[in-house]
């Protein structure tokens, strides 16, 4: 082999190993095949479950005729024998498992107090012990009659489901062996087990094969491990599995004494894998297929509690549905979840998960970083009313909330410090707007001297050529307004989920996360868009908004009389917010009312310390010198050029 030959071979297994490198998919295009594949399967075992159905249906026939037969020979069936027929019909060898008692095992820990049921192994309760209803009541975020919860597969073409199969209790902790009861507290964690056994004959079960659910509670912690073990079950689930399917539907119950604001803030959240929080719409009925699509988590979210579920690997191809419940008081929303669990049958196979019972907080969901905090309204869609929230307000709630504060003396802090932070741009916009008062006078000339419509651009123009020489910009006005609009919708956003201020009462409200009802109509009488009920705080907020707006009309009223209906327009909005504010958190208009009795306060201090006598000279004096034209002004006058109007040089 001379050295041309050796060469070309190299040359064509460079070319080989470039077009395998080139040609080969790449990792997401390889991830997006794979979820394809997730989806075939799961739409084929839809199919497949349609065919069951149809056995099912060709079993039932079968068990009516051995009943026929039996009866036929004279023979009474007593209850149980039919219930036994039937069951092993429809689950074969889980049979057994569908008749049972079902008896309820408790773990309690310095949070919560979980109850787990031996019906479908699941938890059926979970009590939350530092927090009550608004009406004072044990607040129970999860409740037996309103919850189905369990794993979906097939075994000997039958449906199998979970969620009403009975299991047996199992204590891995064997100090804890036999009690109903179990307590952790600290650091210390506690584990207890539930199985489902597979039947051998119509009264014998098998020990060695089962499935079995380990919940794993730390003392202190509102997070809990949930671990799904198949033990010898290969012979008993399909072997063509991939997915088992989990169906997890609830109906929440109402925590809060407002009701329509709860069911705002209640809603499906879900995160997509390695990738951002979505959720289902708070507002309406929603249904979603999420085809194709992997989730890292899903949780059922209302006003200030939480429940979620997070997959140490993938929920897949996820079917998800919320619904807001019409008739009575006592639930907000119903919660539809199915989503498929990775799952590769073998002797000995665990899922894990995790789950999470516990209140919106902030830093307590970011310390799992699992991005569980983006369930709390903090204004995500603008980072800066994101940022005003998580490094001003909740930094500022928390470090006063540790001392004991009331929590009404914190907003007024709060309110404070960022008036503070906010006044060198104030004083600015004041004086600007006291130069704006003195020039009135002039300004009120040239509106004699234009007064047709058509010398509008030649009146913009000399009015510009004023406030040029005078050294005025008349946008400064909107300066604080738009630095303000961000906070005041961060706070709009966060005050109704916060959780700090949940039943926190100060003066006349009894809790600042809700409305501050003074007085209740008689008789279920009710103004429409208004309420039943007259909330001081949205009204006093209502009246300091006027009076702001009058003192800011005086103030920058040469500029605001000259639009039509906008002097209406502003008077108008205070107003509209009352109807707004009157069933809204109360520690809001609280906040508003406080930030417009402060904004008072700057304005007598800031009148105080300027002479309009002296701002006078200072205008005069700034108008003899020579002024740089500005871009603004020399594309009105080039308009007025245009327009054929006479231009000042």
């Amino acid at each position: 082999m001379n050295k041309n030959t050796i060469i070309g071979l190299l040359l064509i297994f460079g070319i080989f190993i470039g077009y395998s490198y080139l040609m080969s998919p790449s990792q997401e295009q390889l991830m997006q095949q794979k979820r394809k594949s997730d989806s075939a399967y799961l739409a084929s075992q839809a199919k497949r479950e349609n065919e069951i159905k149809s056995l099912a249906r060709e079993r039932a026939l079968a068990v009516a005729e051995e009943k026929a037969k039996v009866l036929a020979t004279g023979k009474k069936l007593d209850s149980l024998t039919v219930l036994r027929l039937t069951r092993k019909d429809e689950l074969g060898v889980f049979a057994m498992a569908a008749v049972g008692n079902d008896t309820s095992y408790s773990i309690e820990n310095d949070v919560f107090t979980l109850k787990i049921s031996s019906m479908g192994g699941k938890i059926s309760q979970v009590e939350l012990k530092d927090y009550l209803t608004w009406d004072q009541r044990p607040l129970l975020l999860k409740t037996m009659d309103s919850l189905h919860f369990g794993l979906s597969f097939f075994s000997n073409n039958r449906i199998i489901n979970t969620n009403k199969l009975y299991f047996q209790p199992f204590w891995p902790d064997v100090k804890n062996a036999g009690q109903s009861v179990v307590k952790v507290t600290g650091n210390d964690s506690v584990n207890i087990g539930m199985r489902l056994f597979i039947a051998v004959s119509d009264t014998t079960i098998d020990r060695d094969k089962y499935i079995e659910y380990i919940y794993t509670v730390k003392g202190n912690e509102y997070m809990l491990r949930y671990s799904v073990k198949f033990v010898n079950m290969t012979n008993f689930i399909d072997p063509a599995t991939k997915y088992l399917v989990l169906n997890w539907n609830e109906n929440l119950s109402r925590q809060e004494n407002s009701l329509n604001m709860e069911r705002m803030n209640t809603g499906l959240y879900y995160k997509y894998a390695e990738d951002k929080v979505d959720n289902l719409s708070e507002t309406s009925d929603e249904e979603k297929i999420l085809k194709n699509e992997r989730l890292k988590w899903l949780s059922y979210k209302q006003q200030f509690f939480t429940s979620t579920l997070i997959a140490d690997d993938y929920f897949s191809d996820p079917k998800l549905r919320v619904a807001t419940l019409s008739g009575g008081n006592h639930y907000l929303k119903t919660m539809t979840a199915e989503v498929g669990i990775p799952f590769v049958p073998s002797e000995n196979k665990t899922i894990s998960m995790s789950m999470y019972f516990g209140p919106n907080k902030y830093y307590g969901l970011k310390k799992y970083q699992h991005d569980l905090e983006k369930q709390i309204p903090l204004g995500w869609g603008f980072f800066l009313m994101a940022w005003i929230n998580i490094y001003a307000v909740i930094p500022v709630f928390t470090f006063f909330g540790n001392f004991g504060w009331n929590y009404g003396i914190i907003i007024l802090i709060l309110t404070i410090l960022l008036k503070i932070l906010l006044f060198p741009i104030a004083f600015k916009t004041y004086k600007s707007s006291a130069k704006m008062k003195v020039l009135k006078p002039e300004i009120d000339e040239l509106s004699k001297k234009y007064p047709k419509k058509e010398d509008a651009m030649k009146k913009q123009s000399a009015t510009m050529e004023l406030y040029k020489k005078a050294g005025v910009n008349p946008m400064a006005g909107c300066i604080p307004l738009l630095l303000q609009m961000p906070i005041l919708i961060a706070m709009f956003r966060f005050f109704p989920s916060s959780i700090e201020l949940r039943q926190q009462a100060f003066l006349w409200a009894n809790d600042l996360s809700s409305y501050d009802s003074i007085y209740t109509f008689p008789g279920g009488f009710t103004i429409p868009y208004y309420g039943d009920h007259i909330s001081l705080f949205a009204l006093l907020m209502t009246i300091s908004s006027v009076l702001y707006t009058k003192i800011n009309d005086q103030m920058m009223g040469s500029q605001q009389t000259q639009m039509p209906g906008m002097k209406t327009m502003m008077y108008l909005m205070p107003v509209m917010f009352l109807f707004w504010f009157n069933d809204y958190s109360s520690g809001l208009s609280y906040y508003y009312l406080l930030a417009n009795l402060l904004t008072f306060a700057q304005i007598y201090i800031i009148k105080a310390t300027i002479d309009e006598k002296k701002l006078h000279l200072q205008i005069e004096a700034n108008k003899k010198k020579t002024v740089k034209k500005s871009g603004f002004q020399k594309r009105l006058e080039d308009m007025a050029k245009k327009r054929g109007y006479p231009v000042k040089k």
